[in-house]
């Protein structure tokens, strides 16, 4: 890093209630932010993640106990402002595999958001009875995030065909080893 030290930043992904799932899908600002109590911003409806919303709300609203495993708002613990969101697709799978996802607002980006949000879930992932594999998927051109995961011991096992994103490299890691090296 040239000699520059990263000011530490601390973050805590929210898990939203199914009402702020529904209206994040809608892409209701204000309705988000009174259900959640958050200071929820226009990034968080931007058509992608209102998609990807959409699909967490109608997770939960099918089995409620999976709410804890789906997506959520990343908050700036010290600010109190919302910089994007991260989580996972689902619960633990019959192998033992969360995946994690996570996306930063443009305004917050180069900011160690990214990082901080990913230790969370890697944490939670390794602390999680059952969670043995933590999966991240990874656009071939997205350069930052396939940087970001190369320090927490990922490995490429594959690839796949997203129908949004195209071509991904899927990369795993076990959930206890999952650390900054």
């Amino acid at each position: 890093m040239n000699g520059q030290s990263r000011a530490v930043v601390l973050v805590e992904v929210v898990s939203p209630e199914l009402s702020t799932l529904r209206a994040l899908a809608d892409g209701d600002v204000g309705a988000a932010a009174r259900t959640s109590g958050l200071p929820i911003t226009a990034y968080l409806t931007e058509p992608d993640l209102r998609r990807t919303w959409g699909l967490r709300y109608e997770q939960v609203r099918a089995d409620s106990a999976v709410a804890a495993w789906t997506t959520g708002v990343v908050l700036d613990r010290q600010r109190r402002v919302c910089v994007g969101c991260a989580g996972y697709h689902g619960p633990p799978d019959a192998r033992g595999m969360v995946e994690v996802g996570y996306a930063i607002d443009p305004r917050f980006r180069r900011r160690g958001y990214a990082r901080a949000a990913l230790e969370v879930l890697l944490d939670r992932a390794a602390r999680a009875p059952g969670v043995r594999v933590v999966r991240a998927s990874i656009g071939q051109d997205n350069q930052p995030s396939l940087a970001l995961i190369s320090g927490y011991g990922f490995v490429r096992v594959g690839e796949q065909l997203d129908p949004v994103d195209g071509v991904e490299f899927v990369y795993e890691v076990a959930a206890r080893t999952g650390r900054l090296r």
